[in-house]
């Protein structure tokens, strides 16, 4: 029996926390600018809606065959107008819609292999309840965050880009600091991690989907310098498509 094969008998029960959004692609063509202004004007076509924010990362530890139980706050619409010829992004609108932060009434279930937090800044994530799903959970957390103070997270995988890490203002007090770098790859622990040259085509939810394979690699192999590469490889295959993506396993383990 392959690896590949042994992945997906397995099933992890995840509990996911962090920001939701939908994502709304607007496709229409642009042929001639406004009288009224130097700008184009966009007449509609179709329209998709798909999961973004901490949703994706939902989606796509679904898509890994993981169990999720989804906690969130109010959800935020991202519309993006797309030239359907070029498949050019023209612009993005924000509907964002600001949460209180969740609060945990009952104790966490040990059945749960891990806990998944998504935090885009819009309140659904504080540092309290990071705090204290720490204090009662003894499995591995894992947070992708905007937040700047991170040695207010305790002992915890922490998951930023390279621009949110150039504008933290502290640093975890333990090495489990991961540093995405898109096409550059990722940082971890003083090692750099390359990633797969491949034609980017949008990079939407590409963390989204690094976060989440991660945490389904690492509960497979409890190890993180062997999941960072598997992540890596999943989000390559997300930025070659427009839009938001989740990966099946078996893109990946191509």
């Amino acid at each position: 029996m392959t690896e590949q094969n042994i992945q997906q008998q397995k099933q992890f029960n995840v509990l996911l926390i962090g920001d939701d959004c939908i994502d709304v692609y607007q496709f229409g063509t642009v042929e001639r600018l406004s009288p009224e202004a130097p700008v184009p004007v966009f007449k509609m076509g179709s329209k998709e809606e798909r999961p973004g924010m901490a949703r994706n990362v939902k989606a796509n530890l679904e898509e890994l065959g993981c169990r999720v139980n989804y906690l969130t706050g109010r959800t935020s619409v991202k519309t993006r107008l797309i030239d359907e010829r070029s498949g050019q992004h023209i612009v993005r609108v924000d509907d964002d819609a600001f949460s209180d932060p969740i609060q945990i009434f009952t104790d966490i279930p040990p059945s749960y292999d891990a806990i998944v937090i998504s935090d885009y800044n819009k309140g659904s994530v504080s540092y309290s309840l990071i705090n204290e799903l720490r204090g009662v959970y003894d499995g591995p957390i894992f947070i992708d965050t905007k937040k700047k103070d991170l040695r207010k997270i305790p002992n915890c995988y922490i998951k930023i880009n390279q621009s949110e890490y150039e504008q933290l203002q502290t640093y975890p007090l333990k090495s489990l600091l991961i540093v995405t770098m898109g096409k550059e790859g990722a940082q971890y622990d003083g090692e750099h991690y390359a990633a797969p040259k491949v034609e980017v085509v949008d990079v939407t939810g590409a963390g989204d989907t690094f976060l989440a394979s991660l945490v389904y690699q690492f509960l497979h192999t409890n190890s993180i310098k062997q999941s960072i590469p598997f992540a890596i490889k999943a989000s390559s295959l997300t930025v070659q498509k427009l839009g938001v993506y989740a990966p099946t396993l078996e893109e990946i383990c191509v």
